[in-house]
């Protein structure tokens, strides 16, 4: 008989937590704290390319602000001040600063990654690559504006990766404690790129497993998202070995429930909220866990290969392969992956030395990486 006590640890999480969907929103306010150091730091920066060309740069500057600034959940910051607090670290501007800077690789990211997808928006706003392709077409340039865009985007991820760095160093941490941090900061941005890589590798060479995706969404996601803020976190806050080992165990299994509910927004989600078109990752042939799964099953393999990485997928092609996706199976077993990961991670942070208000938090925290429609 198949162990459901996982899940009922679930049930009982959800209803635990059900008047704290975004609990560190009620402490001191953490995402305006984020927000401004952002703001300040942006500002900064587009003083130093005003310095270099103004009308050059100013669309540069405007790009980057425009998605660092305007929307996001705040997540990495959140976990890895949180991470800091749950160690006994104190709560002070220098510490905010130096999280924020995790929403600058996190733009890095976005950036390349909807050039590698082709894709057309991202929260509701033109992709980076689309926007400096419309400026190119509207100024009247020379050449392709499509190529345009595509080298504008790829040069803006890498500026915001750089920048995350020069951030991370001038927040104010005395440099002991950068010290401390930067290996972490550094093993994150490996992690992530390789991630990247190991996805579009995946697409290329047609891996269904679904060990593979796993893999996939390790690196890509769970451990620069949740696993590797924390592990900052605790490093700024000089945390003993044993509460980085805690963090590792609620963190790693949890940052891959958050990506594999991204899948499932990815395909099921209601563009209207996710702030991209319905089906993109259908049309982009990723090769998640949800259509892994989908793939052991045999009535679902002939549409999935003749649909699946079609650019051109129209609504009853989408419409088609969610039906085919959740009549396999995949979708329920998704979520049944995502529950028991997510009563991994809270079995972890239950054995944790974490402070009680940063228990709490972490443990909302959960809920919103997990339980979200965005």
């Amino acid at each position: 008989m198949e162990n459901r006590e996982p899940e009922r640890r679930v049930r009982r999480f959800r209803t635990s937590v059900s008047a704290v969907t975004h609990p560190f929103l009620d402490r001191a306010d953490l995402r305006t704290r984020v927000r401004e150091a952002l703001s300040d730091f942006l500002q900064r920066r587009r003083s130093r390319l005003a310095e270099i060309e103004l009308a050059a740069l100013a669309p540069v500057a405007d790009a980057i602000e425009a998605l660092v600034l305007q929307g996001g959940k705040r997540l990495r910051p959140a976990f890895a001040f949180w991470g800091h607090r749950g160690a006994g670290g104190e709560d002070d501007d220098a510490v905010v600063a130096a999280v924020a800077a995790l929403e600058l690789v996190q733009a890095s990211a976005l950036i390349h990654d909807d050039v590698m997808d082709g894709s057309e928006t991202r929260r509701g706003e033109p992709a980076v690559h689309r926007r400096f392709a419309k400026l190119h077409a509207e100024a009247g340039w020379r050449g392709d504006p499509a190529g345009f865009g595509t080298a504008a985007a790829i040069l803006l991820g890498d500026l915001c990766l750089v920048w995350s760095d020069e951030m991370l160093h001038q927040s104010g941490l005395d440099p002991h404690v950068l010290a401390r941090a930067r290996p972490v900061f550094d093993d994150m941005r490996t992690e992530v790129t390789i991630g990247q890589y190991l996805d579009v590798q995946t697409q290329a060479t047609g891996d269904t497993s679904t060990a593979r995706a796993s893999l996939v969404a390790r690196f890509k996601s769970a451990k620069y998202t949740i696993e590797r803020p924390l592990l900052l976190g605790a490093a700024i806050a000089g945390a003993p070995q044993t509460l980085a080992k805690a963090y590792e165990g609620y963190g790693l299994p949890l940052g891959e429930a958050f990506q594999l509910r991204d899948d499932v927004l990815g395909v099921f989600g209601d563009p209207a909220v996710t702030g991209k078109p319905a089906g993109d990752d259908l049309r982009e042939g990723k090769r998640t866990y949800l259509i892994a799964a989908a793939l052991e099953a045999e009535s679902a393999k002939a549409a999935i290969d003749e649909l699946l990485g079609k650019p051109d997928l129209d609504a009853s092609g989408v419409a088609r392969l969610r039906e085919v996706i959740e009549g396999s199976g995949a979708l329920a077993r998704t979520e049944r992956r995502i529950e028991n990961l997510t009563a991994e991670a809270l079995e972890a942070l239950a054995g944790a030395q974490v402070t009680a208000e940063a228990r709490e938090v972490l443990t909302g925290l959960a809920q919103a990486a997990t339980q979200r429609t965005v």
